[in-house]
This record gives structure tokens, sequence and C-alpha cells, in this order.
């Protein structure tokens, strides 16, 4: 299964349609769940989830006195709903504000207008490098780990087309967390071999002709490996 970035979680919630809540009808808000859990200590299992911030919602209304009756604490319930399963449970909260700091629908679409015109301004880059044949831009577009992933998966595939053999190191010693991006750096460097017709010593990883039969490098015998 690949692993999502928060990236491209962030994204996916935001292009969702927003659930009604069950108990009022309104649409949800997306909330992002805080860094240091409460309740049961152990969180929700997402990032993001859809909560219902009307302060007129039945559920929320009745449940104040229903926790104070039952716990006898200050609290009340507000809906929420599980983006990746369209589960609805209920989240406890201590207070006519609590929760509501963490409601991010304003700040994703400004974080998805911001990520679209990256987008934009790293394709124009690669495409502009790629007439160019200039592999250091590409390259340097490919090692950035603040640049979009989708920009890092073109950088990847053009550094295959157009990469010299010197590219080859720097690529292949590249390590990232989002699985499809690691499959087009992974591609890319057995593009550039195959372009160049070479491939990689097994005992001392040095580059060597395909065809050849003792590394020039290590002298060891690499015909039948």
């Amino acid at each position: 299964m690949a692993i999502e970035t928060l990236e491209e979680v962030r994204a996916r919630v935001f292009a969702m349609p927003k659930p009604k809540c069950p108990a009022c009808g309104q649409e949800m808000s997306i909330y992002e769940v805080p860094s240091i859990n409460f309740g049961d200590g152990l969180g929700w299992g997402e990032p993001f989830l859809f909560v219902c911030f009307n302060d007129e919602c039945p559920l929320y209304r009745s449940g104040w006195e229903h926790i104070q009756e039952n716990y006898a604490h200050t609290a009340s319930y507000r809906q929420m709903c599980y983006p990746s399963s369209g589960v609805f449970e209920v989240m406890t909260v201590f207070g006519h504000d609590g929760g509501k700091g963490q409601v991010v629908d304003d700040e994703v679409r400004r974080a998805e207008e911001a990520l679209k015109e990256n987008i934009k301004r790293g394709f124009n880059l690669l495409a502009q490098a790629y007439v160019d044949k200039d592999g250091v831009v590409v390259l340097r577009l490919l090692m950035d780990p603040t640049e979009p992933v989708r920009v890092r998966i073109k950088a990847a595939e053009m550094i295959g087309d157009i990469g010299e053999l010197e590219a080859i190191e720097p690529v292949r010693n590249l390590r990232v967390g989002n699985e499809k991006l690691q499959g087009a750096i992974d591609a890319a460097v057995l593009h550039i071999h195959d372009r160049f017709f070479t491939r990689e010593c097994p005992f001392c990883a040095e580059i060597i002709k395909r065809r050849a039969k003792v590394c020039k490098h290590c002298g060891r015998d690499v015909s039948g490996v």
C-alpha cells in the first residue's frame, strides 16, 4: 500500500464533498487533528476529520446535560466523520470554542492554491530544462524535499531521459518516504543505464559497461553476474 504524504492527504480530503451532520443537517468543517491527542490518548488515526461546529446542533446542545448528569463534567459532543471510511462518531469538547482552533477549511484552501502554483512553477521549470537538456536543474528539483511530489516524480522521469552517468550516484542514494516517487527514482537509474549501455559492478558498485567481463575499477570477474 502506498504511503501518502500529509500534502497528498490534505489534497484528497479537501477535494472530497463535505458530509452533512446527521444530527442537524449542516455541512461539516475540515478539522486538523492536533499533534497532542486527548480523550483516550490513542488519537483517531487520521490527520484530518470532518466535524460539525454548529452550536445549534441538537447533539451539541443536549450533550452538556448528558455529560453533566452521567459523568459530572462540563463538556459536550460534536459530530465527527472519518474521511477515509465515512463513518460517523462523536468527539468530546470541553468548551464552546473547543476544537474550533483546528478548523482548517480556509487554511487548506490557501494551501491547495499555493500547491497548485508550486506545481505549475515546477512544471514550467522542468519543461524549459528539458528543452535546454539541463540536467542540473532537473536534478535540483528532484532532490529538493520542499518541492511538490508531482514535480519530483516528473523530475525523476525526466532525469532518466536526459541525465548523464554522473547523475546516477546522487539519484541512487536518494531515499524518500513516498512509494510512487521512490519507484520513479529507481526507474530513472535503470533508464540512464539503458541509454548508456552500462551497469553497476556487483562488487564495488562502480559504473562499468554492460558487456564488461572484468570490472575496470576493482578487477573482479563480472562476466557471470
